[in-house]
């Protein structure tokens, strides 16, 4: 079975999802010290109660609460630094 691909992303909610694929890898550091790495983001929807949902290229749905204390992200090469 084939993993999907940022092309192969598939929203059937209501939420609206930004393209953050300019983003070489992005991670969550939290105030126990934990911390949550996504390679190749490709989408980004952030919710009302301050929850990210990004989806990456491996076709991998990642869910980030609230209570993150730090966020850090590099571009890829050429890439703006903000895109949301």
């Amino acid at each position: 079975m084939a993993s999907a691909t940022a092309s192969e992303f598939k929203n059937e909610s209501d939420l609206v999802f930004s393209d953050i694929s300019s983003e070489a890898w992005r991670e969550y550091h939290f105030e126990s010290g934990a911390k949550v790495r996504i390679d190749n983001p490709q989408r980004l929807n952030v919710s009302e109660s301050g929850g990210h949902r990004i989806f990456d290229s491996q076709g991998l749905s990642h869910y980030i609460p609230k209570g993150w204390i730090h966020l850090i992200w590099e571009t890829k090469p050429g890439q703006p630094n903000f895109v949301r």
